[in-house]
């Protein structure tokens, strides 16, 4: 009996494809941070979007107006929600321009004083960082006993009877010396870190060659420390730009609304007495982020580091 002899062609292999395996890793790590994002940030913002279109006192239904509430805000002059935005919206600038710039220069000298480790320069570090640890409140209360008319410290050192906080000019000039002196120490410390990874070997080459101190300064320091500058003119801005306790605890937008910022309005037609008008607050407050978000990109433009 013969036996059938097996083909000879041979036979094609069929290689089990492998999968590539997803790491799981990096997605533990990020996943709760992107839930507490669109949790607290990014469904809040999408919400206050939609809200700004509509007509809605927090209690009834929302309806739609469209862009009924960015017109009355904007060139319904006879309105007095466009008095209130053009005003606070003024103020909020105004406050801008005079704050950031103390506080990104009076921090920035503070550390180049102490990065050439004086004496006692580490218990002067902790002076001039002790007052970011407190809370607006308490800075507030702390500042109004200082510019206190008659028993004020201020006033009995200048041998004057000056109303801080209720005449214009001292109305903003208190408002923004309780900033820098609140707001200073957070960008000392970023200023202080960047200075010191700088080599010192620029500097004694630099003296080598004859510069002083002042030319040190702006053809080493500044460049050595531009990226952390530029974070802290755009954090800093941001932040000013969203000024509130201030005014409100100092001098409760007087005189004459002339300090009156743009989120005190905001508070008060959202969440103030009588009827709530959350549509205007939240064009409002669209409106005041989107000013921040084109005056940060300039700012990003103009101090970016170019190769």
């Amino acid at each position: 009996m013969e036996v059938p002899l097996r083909s000879m062609e041979p036979q094609s292999k069929i290689k089990p494809s492998k999968r590539k395996s997803v790491n799981w890793t990096p997605w533990a790590f990020v996943t709760p941070h992107l839930l507490i994002f669109s949790l607290f940030f990014l469904v809040p913002i999408l919400y206050g979007i939609y809200i700004s279109f509509t007509n809605w006192d927090l209690i009834g239904k929302a309806d739609f107006v469209g862009l009924e509430n960015y017109k009355e805000i904007l060139s319904q002059k006879d309105s007095s929600f466009y008095t209130q935005f053009h005003n606070g919206l003024k103020n909020t600038f105004i406050f801008v321009i005079l704050s950031v710039p103390s506080c990104i220069i009076i921090p920035l000298l503070l550390a180049s004083a102490l990065n050439a480790k004086p004496r006692f320069h580490k218990l002067f570090q902790s002076i001039f960082y002790m007052p970011t640890l407190f809370s607006i409140s308490a800075v507030v209360i702390i500042w109004t006993l200082m510019f206190n008319v008659n028993q004020g410290p201020i006033n009995n050192l200048l041998g004057k009877s000056i109303l801080w906080t209720g005449s214009q000019p001292y109305a903003w000039a208190s408002i923004v010396i309780v900033t820098v002196w609140w707001c200073i120490g957070s960008n000392m410390i970023i200023y202080q870190a960047a200075l010191n990874g700088i080599s010192k070997d620029l500097y004694e080459a630099a003296s080598i060659d004859g510069a002083n101190s002042i030319q040190k300064f702006f053809k080493i320091t500044l460049p050595g420390i531009r990226g952390q500058i530029l974070y802290t003119v755009v954090i800093t801005t941001i932040a000013q730009f969203n000024v509130y306790g201030q005014p409100l605890m100092l001098t409760n937008g007087g005189p004459a609304d002339s300090t009156r910022v743009l989120l005190m309005d905001i508070q008060q037609n959202a969440f103030g007495s009588g009827q709530s008008i959350a549509g205007i607050a939240s064009a409002m407050a669209f409106m005041l982020g989107l000013c921040i978000m084109v005056v940060s990109l300039i700012q990003f433009l103009f101090l970016r580091n170019k190769d």
